[in-house]
């Protein structure tokens, strides 16, 4: 397990260069827009126009936002908001619905999301956070190695609890797929077998 860790280590500081300045991100308005503040704190990107934005949240790339899409743009198919009560992600997706979606089909296409734009319509923000949509790895790098790590940082420098607990998740996850792998490699795998299957000894 320790190889799978050191992997990681070395192959994380080059994600972080990827979004590298964001150290030096200009502090949002007060006022800023839910978009604005999701794109600095998500992606690290401070400029952006409305293509980019809705191509980055067109996760299956048909040019068309579903209802699927929004929640998971807002975070709702993240871990963190697995106590969010359905009736608010309901509000979620009618919200932004009743603002883009001006033929009422149910989905927000890249015109409709340009032509809300234009008219000065902006993503609502209901109060969830700035919407974590990355999987484990990306919020890892983005929330925390990012803002107290480097490309210089030493496996022994990873000691705060978020480093601890990300990497002892890679641990258990590679122990998994090791005992996974030892049961695949066996020709009958007896507790699969129900009890009154099995041979008495």
């Amino acid at each position: 397990m320790l190889c799978v860790t050191l992997f990681l280590i070395g192959v994380l500081p080059l994600g972080a260069l990827a979004h590298s300045g964001h150290h030096d991100q200009e502090p949002l308005g007060e006022f800023s827009d839910w978009a604005t503040r999701h794109m600095a704190e998500e992606h690290h990107i401070s400029n952006f126009d409305p293509g980019s934005f809705f191509q980055l949240h067109d996760y299956d790339g048909s040019l068309t936002w579903t209802a699927t899409e929004i929640s998971r743009t807002y975070g709702l198919e993240d871990d963190s908001a697995k106590d969010v009560p359905e009736q608010k992600r309901q509000e979620v997706v009618k919200g932004v619905l009743e603002k883009f979606d001006f033929d009422g089909d149910g989905v927000i296409s890249r015109e409709e999301w340009f032509e809300g734009w234009e008219k000065g319509t902006r993503l609502p923000d209901f109060g969830l956070g700035p919407g974590h949509h990355g999987d484990d790895e990306y919020e890892y790098e983005i929330h925390h190695f990012e803002k107290f790590h480097d490309e210089y940082t030493r496996e022994e420098d990873l000691t705060h609890p978020e480093d601890i607990a990300h990497f002892k998740k890679h641990d258990e996850e590679a122990e998994a797929a090791e005992r996974q792998a030892a049961l695949d490699r066996m020709p009958i795998v007896e507790h699969n077998i129900p009890q009154k299957f099995r041979r008495n000894s």
